[in-house]
């Protein structure tokens, strides 16, 4: 897909046709070289940002894939970073990753709905996950975050502003999430992926419902809409110290 390392459309077709995790499973050899990998221009923003916030003790990277978001926590955490996905493919590919000189990286296997730590992580980050959950798994999705956060930790990770009505990018986006309600409406077991779900205001009333203080912080180094808002923000929600 839009590169000759990239999979064939007969592979995303099998992908498509599977369950999530089957999916990523066979998708995690070349996923690096798709459009669905998190661009590095995003990551080294998220990690500025969280510089200026720092520095953190224990990191963990939720949905962390093959690893390549796993670098953010890698150079913001002082003593240990965790990177967790419930896609055996993906996590053999993330332990054969090369990450910076840092603290030492740990990779399990688990679902983000059920997340087997104890309170010791200082951030969470993720990147490009969320479309897998839908909306009614937001509570619970979040609320698994903040028991793994130790008080006052971090829950961080970018959120594109949603494309405006009539633009190219949202009938892009409406188109994609309509094949794949019909596919999942013909077709088991289920392969969620529907970005349109994940709504800035959605995610903000979800993190204060679940009982963080959200803090959203414009990444520049994206530009800004014809409204003056940001494209890029950096949505930061915080466990409360007490």
């Amino acid at each position: 897909m839009f590169s000759p390392e990239g999979p064939r459309l007969r592979e995303l077709a099998v992908q498509a046709m599977s369950s999530v995790e089957r999916g990523y499973d066979l998708l995690a050899p070349k996923f690096d070289h798709t459009p669905f990998r998190t661009p590095d221009a995003v990551l080294d923003a998220v990690a500025a940002a969280l510089t200026r916030m720092g520095p953190f003790g224990n990191g963990l990277d939720l949905c962390c894939g093959t690893g390549a978001g796993t670098v953010v926590p890698a150079r913001v955490c002082r003593d240990s970073v965790t990177g967790v996905d419930f896609s055996a493919g993906m996590l053999a590919v993330a332990r054969r990753r090369a990450l910076p000189a840092g603290p030492r990286v740990h990779w399990v296997r688990a679902d983000a709905r059920a997340l087997p730590f104890a309170p010791v992580f200082d951030l969470v980050v993720s990147f490009g996950a969320f479309g897998h959950f839908l909306p009614r798994e937001l509570p619970g999705l979040f609320a698994q975050v903040r028991s793994v956060l130790r008080p006052g930790g971090c829950f961080a990770f970018p959120l594109v502003a949603p494309p405006r009505p009539g633009s190219p990018a949202y009938w892009t986006l409406l188109g994609f999430d309509a094949v794949m309600r019909v596919r999942n409406a013909v077709w088991r077991p289920p392969f969620v992926m529907y970005y349109r779900t994940f709504r800035p205001s959605d995610v903000r009333r979800e993190l204060t419902r679940a009982g963080f203080r959200v803090e959203l912080h414009a990444l520049p180094e994206f530009g800004w809409r014809r409204d003056g808002s940001p494209r890029v923000r950096l949505v930061v929600a915080r466990r409360p110290a007490r």
